[in-house]
């Protein structure tokens, strides 16, 4: 499908160099960056507490971003948990507190304003817990927590309830980030290996590359602008791989069309004409795939955000590396018509 058709080649090839140079400067900046400074890992990789409440109406999630940001530092997330009424909260870990103490401290806050749908008694609930967590836990007795525990089961059901606190320990976290590792490492091999079938090789390598360029890059924008390197930023990335692939074999199954009807072209003609043969699907495809990330990064809350940013970063990089990058590298490496179209039988017999 077309809007329009561009009836005159784009020289694309003419400004590949000079694209190229900038591609290996930032491709260099981001690895400089992830080599020394690293990723702003999230919790999921570094440890720290999760916590679910429960309140009794729609929970306002900005509203409880800013009572726990009054009580804790870092990054932290909230989000919806299977309800509008569930919240799921991850508190990166605190020097000099238990996953227990951290939990107490931000239910108090977020228990400190009563909260729409509870009941008249817990609001003297709250503030009961409220200095009941003051008391230290060395001199805390059965004795003196059992009115308070009384209090909560009588009321369960009523008010904000904190339903369960864990702790995500640094050994998970670091068994996460080895499998997301791997996830990454085989996406790239399983890439490769369709494209050495797909391709001739020099194809290939070029596309491996260009895909290769666009991971370091995505990744090591987070890392410049320590934006939070989370779960979903990882799938985000895992899903730019697959994006920027198929950009690339589109382009160059163009050209492969057009060293067959192209026979008197040279390799730059023919890639320029199958480069400028695929704008208005490239308009159309990733103008939409844009309009869609772009409306969650700017209307889906923190929870989204750099998932979303992640995506639109990708499918920038993946659209600008399949044209400057792949189509510039495939070139450099001397692909010619006899690499992907074969001759037919009766040019062999006039060849002879």
């Amino acid at each position: 499908m077309e809007f329009f058709r561009i009836h005159r080649t784009i020289p694309f090839m003419r400004y590949a160099l000079a694209f190229n140079v900038i591609s290996l400067i930032t491709f260099l900046t981001a690895v400089g960056f992830l080599a020394f400074r690293g990723l702003n890992l999230s919790i999921e990789f570094t440890g720290g507490t999760v916590m679910e409440v429960a309140f009794r109406a729609p929970a306002d999630l900005e509203g409880i971003r800013a009572a726990i940001a009054a009580k804790e530092k870092g990054d932290f997330q909230v989000q919806s948990f299977g309800s509008a009424e569930d919240v799921l909260i991850r508190l990166p870990a605190r020097a000099g507190y238990t996953s227990g103490q951290q939990a107490e401290l931000v239910f108090s806050a977020l228990t400190a304003t009563p909260a729409a749908g509870e009941a008249p008694a817990c609001s003297a609930l709250h503030a009961d817990y409220a200095k009941f967590i003051q008391v230290p836990q060395s001199e805390r007795t059965p004795e003196t927590s059992a009115p308070l525990i009384n209090s909560q089961r009588q009321l369960a059901g009523q008010c904000t309830e904190l339903r369960r606190v864990e702790y995500v320990g640094p050994q998970v976290g670091s068994e996460l980030a080895q499998d997301g590792g791997v996830a990454l490492l085989m996406v790239v091999l399983g890439i490769a290996i369709y494209l050495a079938i797909r391709f001739e090789k020099k194809f290939s390598a070029a596309a491996i590359i260009a895909n290769l360029h666009d991971v370091v890059l995505v990744i090591g924008m987070f890392s410049i602008f320590r934006w939070e390197f989370s779960l979903p930023v990882l799938a985000a990335v895992l899903a730019v791989l697959g994006y920027s692939v198929n950009e690339s074999v589109i382009i160059f199954d163009r050209v492969r069309e057009h060293f067959r009807t192209m026979r008197k072209a040279s390799v730059v003609e023919v890639i320029d004409s199958a480069i400028t043969a695929t704008i208005s699907r490239t308009i159309i495809t990733h103008g939409a795939t844009l309009t869609m990330t772009v409306t969650m990064l700017l209307f889906g809350g923190p929870a989204l955000h750099n998932f979303a940013l992640a995506l639109t970063l990708g499918i920038v990089f993946g659209v600008y590396s399949s044209v400057f990058v792949a189509a510039a590298i495939a070139k450099y490496l001397g692909v010619q018509r006899s690499d992907l179209v074969r001759p037919l039988k009766d040019e062999r017999a006039i060849a002879r």
